[in-house]
């Protein structure tokens, strides 16, 4: 019964703090604002309605809010993972709870995770509690050389996680596109160039409406919300079309440059075939996710100007795409003026990103090796991942107007046993249990008597 009530007061607590944002100070902290800079020791951070006021130092807090002593503490803007499965599966081995993939689907460009997002998922708990904020998810190509529409979401203690759907589409190109397109690359680069043609035809045949007239809201003849791309008006197509109409539709806003493409290769030539399709497509708004020999072509990729979702601690060849891979590429790519977050479904936990983070900055001071500052290995588990998807200025940084997502570190986040012990998404005191922390909390004691009545012999 205390247990059941526990629950219920806690239950209680979490509703009422989803409610409204709220005002809190937090003084004499060591405070990263995100934006690339190094830390700055004895500042203060302000948010006011959801919001970041300020931070830094010289701060002058508004009367009548919370005030928080951080002294010994550091604060910092909440990670964003990207990419990642973040509330697509509980259960990587049960498929029942598995949505990650689609292998038997007759759809690929088409699927959407937005509507599939579980709030609920352990996997958000244990981020969160990790620091992580924000995230940018997606199913993986398994039909097709396609993964479907990616959302961002926030990994707030809510039932509305997505901030952004449809925010970005992904292709596999490199050897994971020739095995998904036939047995080559060859195959992969002429289904893609056929599919953005294809689409590209039929978003002119159907009247799709671009970004700017496109209206708010639609639906089918079933009565089903759908994004209103797929609803244009009818438009005969030739027999011989690989995609299917809801395919073809949702690659429209791609080759039209109004959805972002994160392109999977890892290889230099590959990546150096991924920059020239801009010559065909020059709308393409581009973003190479590996990128594990990136640094062989970081000239070719700073030149296109196009973002780069790398592997953090490639640093030896796992596939004969990745034989030049080194833990200096990211830091190679950053000298050369690519701008570089760190990948997340490169990692067995997005929660380790500031693990990768910190590694990069203790490879710095590695003779003839190519790491990064603090400030930069922050940002790019911050700010650079958060502009990439979409929303710089508003996410990954503590700049003034920037969405109040802050944690609360007992130490420098760079280090591998510092941990939250705060966490605040727009502005909301956000839970840090989950079914990892309550069963560390129910096993910590090993007096047998406090352990439930099937456990008494």
């Amino acid at each position: 019964m205390k247990r059941l009530l526990a629950l219920a007061a806690s239950a209680l607590a979490l509703a009422a703090s989803s409610v409204s944002a709220q005002d809190v100070a937090i003084t004499n902290a060591t405070v990263a604002t995100g934006d690339g800079s190094e830390p700055i020791e004895g500042a203060t951070v302000v948010v006011r309605g959801g919001r970041i006021v300020a931070a830094g130092t010289g701060v002058v807090v508004p009367a009548g809010i919370d005030t928080v002593d951080g002294t010994g503490t550091w604060v910092t803007p909440g990670l964003f993972a990207t990419v990642t499965s973040l509330g697509l599966w509980d259960v990587g081995a049960v498929s029942e709870s598995n949505d990650t993939r689609a292998g038997n689907s007759p759809f690929s460009a088409a699927l959407d995770v937005a509507p599939i997002v579980n709030p609920n998922s352990q996997h958000i708990a244990i981020h969160r509690a990790a620091g992580v904020t924000r995230a940018a998810s997606v199913t993986l190509p398994s039909s097709s050389i396609f993964g479907g529409q990616g959302a961002i979401i926030d990994l707030g203690a809510d039932a509305d996680p997505v901030v952004t759907p449809r925010a970005f589409q992904v292709v596999a190109l490199g050897e994971g596109g020739a095995r998904l397109s036939g047995g080559s690359r060859a195959s992969a680069h002429a289904l893609f160039r056929n599919a953005l043609r294809e689409a590209s035809q039929f978003g002119e045949d159907a009247s799709i409406p671009g970004r700017a007239s496109r209206p708010a809201a639609s639906t089918t003849g079933d009565d089903l919300p759908v994004d209103p791309r797929l609803s244009g008006e009818d438009a005969e197509r030739g027999d011989d079309v690989l995609l299917t109409r809801f395919d073809a539709a949702a690659l429209v806003p791609v080759v039209r440059g109004e959805q972002r493409l994160y392109v999977m290769v890892e290889r230099a030539s590959d990546i150096r075939s991924t920059l020239a399709l801009k010559r065909e497509f020059p709308r393409l708004d581009m973003v190479l996710v590996g990128a594990s020999e990136g640094w062989l072509a970081a000239q070719d990729i700073a030149s296109a100007g196009v973002p780069v979702i790398a592997d953090g601690l490639d640093d030896l060849p796992k596939s004969f795409e990745e034989l030049a891979a080194t833990q200096s590429n990211i830091g190679r790519m950053v000298q050369a003026g690519v701008k570089v977050a760190i990948n997340a479904s490169a990692m067995e936990n997005p929660r380790n990103l500031n693990q990768y983070a910190g590694n990069l900055v203790a490879l710095s001071r590695v003779p003839g090796a190519a790491g990064l500052s603090w400030g930069q290995a922050f940002a790019a588990i911050s700010s650079v991942p958060a502009e990439i998807s979409g929303m710089a200025g508003r996410a990954g940084t503590l700049s003034a107007g920037a969405m109040g997502d802050l944690v609360v570190w007992d130490g420098d986040p760079l280090e591998v046993g510092s941990m939250p012990t705060a966490v605040y998404i727009d502005g909301i005191r956000q839970p840090l249990d989950n079914h990892q922390s309550r069963l560390r909390d129910r096993y910590r004691d090993i007096d047998e008597s406090a352990l439930p009545e099937g456990y008494d012999w």
